[in-house]
């Protein structure tokens, strides 16, 4: 089968057969950059655009419903309008060293204009989703000079963020507003769409020749707390990421993909958005939403029989939500690869995908460091579901053993869970704060990446969890993925996530939460029993199941396990302290909440009242004695 490799200047438009590890061996004789056709993410897409000018670079859907007339912009168009906002840019004074940040949802704005900052100077594209004040810390992390945003819509509070913290941002010089509002040159507001159109459309008039080491982009990652940890992309690093998924899956010229990822996830602004514009196909934008839009999900079966993707690709509760839609009849057999990532993919829902589509199942794994995808199930050799395949050309994994301080101490052996290390073309050179550098590294060029796994004798990698995921029970570790993998083989189960409930003796406890799916009357004792019947290490059978509406996600739909750990440390210490409330003054009241800390990670908040000043310090003592065994802090505040 043939493909549009437009960035290969040696393979030309046929895939080689990668079924053997001399194949890929033949590819790496060759240098990275001697081979790799475009320097530049602008000059991969505009590779990508003359393959075929007229067709289709993006189809949009605004309500994500197959029935609906899409907007299509055509790659000639494409290419057009990222001229002008690259244009529009540098009219504005951004250079090579200059910022454009990004608060939109999927739009066709969001695309061209993305990548036209790329061109003009650095991306950095943010999750509108966050608090005011977290959005603020990452524009000013980031040395914001010009800021595009949503303007007043309907359902979307973006615009009212920016009008919050516009006055926190020093670096700030523009504000481009996306939708029709007035501008108000004196506030520096402008209006996206209407300066887009005065600009050139048929070339950079900035004239730059962009060098495969330039800042492309700042991704934000980590948590939400303290100084926000910026990723610095080169153009090396994110051209690297669409030439590797190009040659890694069979997909025709003009091919169209499924989007609905969000553009400040590597998943969906390279792996999805940038591979498929390189190759000359087209991105079918379910709404400004995408996959958090519930008619996406509930079209899925009917937008693959309109659209006829050769990939079917998403995150794994994207992935588990589509099975449970009916296919009605609707022709899927256009799907000959179904790619996952961004958490791992349950055994369970892997099966259920083959057997629905007849396609292998290709897990990925990689992370925001490493530009995306760095490992994959190759569809040339045999898929180990539950694996996430093999390093992929050019890039390296290993291994390994490092102590509470990250500090790299040995390789592991076949089949031993240590770190996983990668290296590689995608792989980044360090966050743009260096106090974050502390640690990202094992050694030169080898990212830590925090997670923990095995790589068996056939070079097949398996990511057996986060480091920081482990529950550590009494000194015993638990990986919560294998507990996590009997709950998805449940068919009332539509989500599941173990995580760590704090124990004053043992320090932690596996505990379940499950989201059913729609209907089910499965009781937390019956999934108790199913649960205890089926693991085989005693100790690792959850304490307890709750059932949830709904397990928190995050943006991208991944689970959000911090939450978790929140909701059971309330849990924990609401019991531990309902002894002392029940032997406290007539009236007194304890509260408990639980969140991030920038000092200590999580803090557990115990808010009293009801007590008169003299029999305070007694009541603080007694909470303090309760809750000193567990290793979670604590603080106390008074209400009145």
């Amino acid at each position: 089968m043939t493909r549009a490799i437009l960035i290969d200047r040696i393979i030309g438009e046929q895939r080689p057969s990668l079924s053997r590890a001399e194949d890929v061996l033949a590819i790496e004789a060759v240098p990275f950059r001697e081979r790799v056709a475009a320097a530049s993410t602008y000059d991969a897409i505009r590779l990508g655009a003359g393959h075929n000018p007229s067709a289709p670079a993006l189809q949009f859907l605004p309500n994500a419903d197959p029935a609906e007339t899409a907007l299509v912009i055509s790659h000639e168009q494409f290419l057009g309008r990222l001229h002008q906002a690259a244009n529009l840019y540098h009219s504005l004074g951004v250079g090579p060293q200059d910022v454009v940040s990004f608060l939109l949802p999927l739009v066709p704005q969001s695309f061209y204009g993305l990548f036209g900052a790329e061109a003009a100077g650095i991306a950095n594209p943010v999750n509108a989703l966050l608090e005011p004040h977290q959005l603020a810390e990452i524009l000013n992390a980031a040395k914001t000079k010009v800021l595009v945003a949503l303007g007043p819509t309907p359902g979307s509070d973006i615009w009212e963020k920016v009008e919050k913290i516009r006055d926190q941002l020093p670096h700030l010089k523009t504000i481009l507003q996306v939708g029709t509002g007035p501008e108000d040159p004196e506030r520096g507001i402008l209006n996206f769409d209407r300066q887009v159109a005065a600009q050139p459309a048929d070339r950079l008039i900035s004239g730059r020749q962009i060098h495969p080491d330039d800042t492309a982009a700042y991704f934000h990652t980590g948590g939400t707390t303290g100084t926000p940890k910026l990723v610095r992309h080169s153009h090396e690093n994110q051209v690297y990421q669409a030439w590797v998924i190009n040659i890694m899956l069979t997909v025709a010229p003009g091919g169209q993909m499924l989007f609905g990822l969000p553009l400040y996830h590597v998943g969906g602004a390279l792996t999805q958005a940038l591979s498929t514009l390189a190759a000359g196909g087209a991105l079918v934008v379910l709404s400004p939403s995408g996959w958090r839009n519930p008619s996406a999900v509930r079209n899925v079966w009917k937008l693959v029989d309109r659209f006829k993707p050769q990939v079917f690709s998403g995150v794994p509760t994207v992935l588990a939500a589509a099975l449970g839609i009916p296919v009605d009849g609707a022709d899927t057999s256009s799907v000959r690869a179904i790619g996952g990532g961004g958490s791992a993919i349950p055994v369970a829902v892997g099966k259920q995908l083959q057997d629905r589509l007849s396609a292998p199942v290709l897990e990925v794994y990689g992370m925001t460091e490493t530009s995306s995808v760095h490992t994959i199930s190759y569809i040339d050799r045999p898929i180990r579901l539950g694996s996430v395949g093999q390093a992929v050309p050019y890039s390296r994994v290993r291994i390994v053993k490092v102590d509470a301080d990250g500090r790299y101490q040995g390789e592991c052996a076949p089949n031993e869970i240590g770190v996983v290390a990668m290296a590689g073309p995608g792989v980044f050179t360090g966050y743009m704060d260096d106090r974050h550098n502390q640690g990202a590294f094992i050694e030169p060029g080898w990212v830590n990446s925090g997670d923990l796994g095995r790589l068996d004798e056939e070079g097949y990698i398996w990511i057996t969890g986060r480091a920081k995921d482990l529950i550590i029970r009494g000194g015993h570790n638990i990986d919560p993925m294998p507990i996590e993998e009997i709950l998805f083989q449940h068919p009332d189960v539509a989500l599941a996530a173990i995580v760590g409930q704090p124990d004053a003796y043992a320090g932690e406890l596996p505990l379940a939460y499950v989201q059913l799916k729609p209907g089910a009357q499965t009781s937390p004792a019956q999934l108790h029993d199913y649960l205890r019947s089926r693991t085989p290490e005693r100790a690792a059978v959850p304490v307890a199941v709750h059932l949830v509406q709904a397990i928190p996600l995050t943006g991208v739909g991944k689970v959000f396990k911090p939450e978790l750990r929140w909701d059971a440390t309330r849990r924990v210490f609401s019991q531990t302290l309902a002894q002392v409330a029940s032997s406290a003054p007539p009236g007194a009241g304890i509260e408990v909440s639980v969140g991030a800390d920038g000092t200590h990670g999580t803090i557990a908040t115990v808010t009293l009242s009801g007590v008169p000043a003299a029999q305070r310090e007694a009541l603080e003592q007694a909470v303090h004695e309760k809750l000193n065994p567990f290793t979670i802090r604590h603080r106390i505040q008074w209400q009145d």
